[in-house]
């Protein structure tokens, strides 16, 4: 199934879709400087908020389960994106982007990953209606994901730069130096583009990195394209606020990975139960294969985050602590 909704519904959602993005736009345009934290909180709330009507819209309109779908696919993008965090701030920091100019950076390169994950998802759904396989492949994808993501612990390596980027560099006309947060200046009279241009496709090229890991998760969670997309549209377009509210909490949440990957192997295993289910096996020798509803999943994604949330905090607080006192 790609989607209950209907083409009128696809046209609507995408053109309030698109709309939100030109004001994030404008706001941005407008903005004198850098972001501060009341900002940040301010406009995460806002994000937050859309997603949550957005999700009682489905709730009272939609028929079936697409408003508990959208939101545990919702938490889990959005829990899943918090990782791109770690990568932002990294390539931020690697290329000594001006602070006035961030914001202008992750809101291009984060319009570019929207685009580019919209092919991806219609892709998937495609697949997935055309061979009921695709499950499998996906969840054991997500397994393996899990266990390298639990591996790499939370030791986050330093951001190299790949064959695209060097390659940009090579053709494109570049400044050596920013000129505020423009992306084309003048130097001599000729025109320029600033290296601005590389560090918005390395967030874009990031995202779509990240997106070959939380793509398959949401469809273990919806197999609806229409939840999925806009599941990661609003993850998605919250995130760049959140880079701004809680870059410094992120070295305090120490065990981010393993909780993530405690989640992504739950889909995982999840989406090979449903395609057994889908190939008629209910019972592997004495073990009997149950049903993972939607329910079920958002109180384990929940449950999980609250945890690992908790858990690192009350850790690196202890840290902390016994730093100060030795």
């Amino acid at each position: 199934m790609v989607s209950v909704m209907s083409p009128v519904v696809w046209v609507l959602t995408i053109a309030g879709l698109l709309a939100i993005v030109a004001f994030d736009l404008i706001v941005i345009a407008r903005r004198k400087h850098s972001v501060t934290i009341k900002d940040a909180t301010r406009w995460v709330l806002f994000y937050v908020g859309l997603a949550a009507l957005f999700a009682v819209g489905l709730f009272v309109f939609s028929p079936g389960a697409s408003g508990g779908e959208f939101v545990a696919g919702y938490i889990t993008e959005y829990s899943l994106s918090v990782d791109n965090l770690f990568v932002f701030v990294i390539i931020m920091a690697r290329f000594a982007v001006p602070a006035p100019a961030q914001d202008k950076v992750l809101y291009i390169g984060i319009v570019v990953s929207m685009l580019l994950r919209a092919v991806f998802i219609l892709a998937g759904a495609a697949a997935i209606s055309a061979a009921s396989w695709v499950f499998y492949l996906f969840g054991a994808f997500l397994v393996y994901t899990a266990i390298r993501l639990a591996l790499e612990g939370d030791d986050e390596t330093d951001f190299q730069e790949n064959a695209v980027l060097r390659g940009l560099r090579r053709i494109l006309p570049l400044t050596h130096g920013y000129d505020g947060s423009r992306l084309v200046t003048r130097v001599d009279g000729r025109r320029m583009l600033t290296p601005l241009v590389i560090v918005i496709a390395a967030i874009g090229m990031a995202n779509v990195i990240f997106a070959l890991d939380s793509i398959p998760a949401i469809f273990g969670l919806t197999q609806d394209a229409y939840i999925v997309l806009t599941a990661n549209a609003f993850a998605l377009m919250g995130l760049r606020q959140l880079y701004f509210l809680i870059g410094g909490l992120l070295e305090r949440v120490i065990y981010l990975n393993v909780g993530l990957s405690v989640i992504l192997a739950f889909i995982g295993v999840k989406l090979i139960i449903e395609a057994l289910h889908g190939s008629h096996i209910d019972d592997i020798g004495a073990i009997h294969l149950p049903h993972i509803g939607i329910a079920t999943s958002l109180g384990f994604i929940a449950g999980t985050l609250l945890v690992t949330t908790v858990v690192s905090l009350i850790k690196s607080g202890y840290d902390r602590r016994r730093v100060e006192t030795d």
